[in-house]
C-alpha cells in the first residue's frame, strides 16, 4: 500500500508540470515570453479508404519575446542534441492518414560553423576542405522560428490543437 501511494504521488508530480492549452486558428498564445501563433493556411476535402476527411495545411510561428536567450552548446563532435524542441502543437483529432502529421514541433535554430580541414586529394596534392558543423542550438531575444504541417481530421471538424511548452 505504501508503494502504491508513493507511485501515485510521483505520477501526480510528473504530470502536474505538463500543462497544455488549446490554440485556435489565428490565435496567439504567450508562454513565459514565447509567443506562439497558429494559422490554418488551406483546407480541402479528401477521401481516404472510402471515408471523407478534411485536409488542413497549417503553420505555426514562435517569437522569443523574453529577454533571455535559449542555448544548447555542443562540446564534442560528433554530438547530437536529443531535444531541441521549445513547444509542441498536438492535433487531438488528426488521423495521421496518408503520411500526414498528428503534431508539429517548433525547435531551436541550429548554429552552424564551417570547419576547415586539410587532406591529400586523388592527385596527392595537399588541399583544404570545408565541413559545415553544428556547434549548438539557439534562439535569441526577438528571433522567430516557424514550421508547417498537414493535418487530416474527420469531415466537418476543424483541427483541435493543444499547445505545450517543452
Amino acid at each position: 500500500m505504501k508503494n502504491i501511494t508513493i507511485l501515485l504521488i510521483l505520477l501526480t508530480l510528473t504530470f502536474s508540470n505538463v500543462s497544455a492549452q488549446k490554440i485556435k486558428d489565428g490565435e496567439t498564445v504567450s508562454l513565459n515570453g514565447l509567443s506562439v501563433t497558429f494559422n490554418i493556411t488551406n483546407k480541402e476535402s479528401v477521401t481516404v479508404g472510402g471515408k471523407n476527411f478534411d485536409r488542413y495545411k497549417v503553420s505555426a510561428n514562435l517569437v522569443n519575446n523574453s529577454e533571455k536567450s535559449f542555448n544548447i552548446r555542443l562540446n564534442a563532435s560528433p554530438q547530437v542534441a536529443s531535444n531541441t524542441n521549445l513547444v509542441e502543437l498536438d492535433c487531438i483529432n488528426a488521423t495521421g492518414a496518408k503520411l500526414t502529421s498528428k503534431k508539429m514541433e517548433l525547435k531551436l535554430k541550429a548554429h552552424n560553423l564551417n570547419a576547415t580541414y586539410w587532406y591529400y586529394n586523388k592527385e596527392g596534392k595537399y588541399v583544404s576542405g570545408v565541413l559545415p558543423v553544428i556547434a549548438g542550438y539557439y534562439l535569441d531575444p526577438g528571433d522567430s522560428v516557424n514550421n508547417n504541417a498537414i493535418f487530416i481530421v474527420p469531415q466537418g471538424e476543424t483541427p483541435d490543437v493543444l499547445l505545450r511548452k517543452i
